[in-house]
């Protein structure tokens, strides 16, 4: 029995997230088992460090899966891209210790939510980055981001559908920068909870707008009660960028693109 860890990247919105459902809608996980599945000869279960939501992108999840076939690592790249459907690719694969856990053993996940700022919706990219035609303050934001950084209770963000045990969360960094007509926000963290990425940018749009203050902004945060924070913001421009594992485990961990705004 060997365990293979795979890389995928995926356009979202065509799926209802990553999770099968049980009646059948289209979700990544069920098209990338069927596709694995064809290329070991058996039925395999694919397990993903983290399930995005419906219309969330993904530039770099890993998943795993264990198979009795012996296939060479290529196989389960370019052999199993040829049974998926055009917006899920896999990336790389390489073989992991059996004890090894794509979503136990994460230690660190990376977001980056794009942003179009200006007066008109951005048709070319609809879906693949989110829009909001009001003026918002880098600056403002900037400064009431670093409120978020650190251990503590992420309640005011999450969703009443979250399934975590903890609403305590560590984040490791927060950074808002312009780049090529689009705002990004990038977030990492120990990890997240159902829907905080979206409703943390909604909130932090709130700021930029003049919506709320910065204080305000830190009140919504020490309520610890979702019903206190901004609405939830739209899905189109969230991408799950990265997830990181300790080194002893060798994975290798694939680059951002340059397109991407990447080094």
């Amino acid at each position: 029995m060997a365990r293979i860890l795979l890389n995928i990247r995926y356009l979202g919105h065509a799926f209802c997230g990553w999770q099968k459902q049980p009646n059948g809608l289209p979700t990544v996980q069920a098209a990338l088992e069927t596709a694995v599945s064809t290329i070991a000869g058996h039925q395999v279960e694919v397990i993903a460090a983290g399930r995005t939501d419906r219309g969330v992108h993904a530039l770099n999840l890993t998943a795993h899966f264990d198979t009795t076939s012996q296939r060479s690592l290529n196989a389960w790249v370019a052999g199993v891209n040829t049974h998926l459907p055009p917006d899920i690719a896999v990336l790389s694969a390489q073989e992991v210790p059996s004890d090894f856990h794509a979503r136990f053993n994460a230690c660190r996940r990376e977001y980056r939510y794009v942003l179009s700022n200006a007066p008109v919706r951005p048709v070319i990219l609809k879906g693949r980055v989110g829009w909001t035609f009001v003026p918002v303050s880098i600056e403002k934001m900037q400064q009431a981001a670093q409120l978020l950084l650190g251990e503590q209770d992420f309640s005011s963000f999450r969703s009443s559908e979250c399934q975590a045990k903890s609403p305590v969360k560590t984040m490791y960094s927060v950074t808002i920068f312009a780049k090529n007509d689009f705002i990004c926000f990038d977030f990492a963290a120990s990890g997240f909870l159902h829907h905080q990425v979206r409703n943390m940018v909604g909130a932090l749009l709130y700021v930029g707008s003049g919506k709320i203050t910065q204080d305000d902004f830190a009140q919504v945060i020490a309520a610890k009660n979702r019903q206190k924070a901004p609405p939830t913001f739209m899905a189109d421009g969230l991408y799950l960028t990265k997830v990181g594992y300790p080194p002893e485990w060798g994975i290798v961990e694939q680059p951002t693109p340059k397109w991407f705004f990447g080094e």
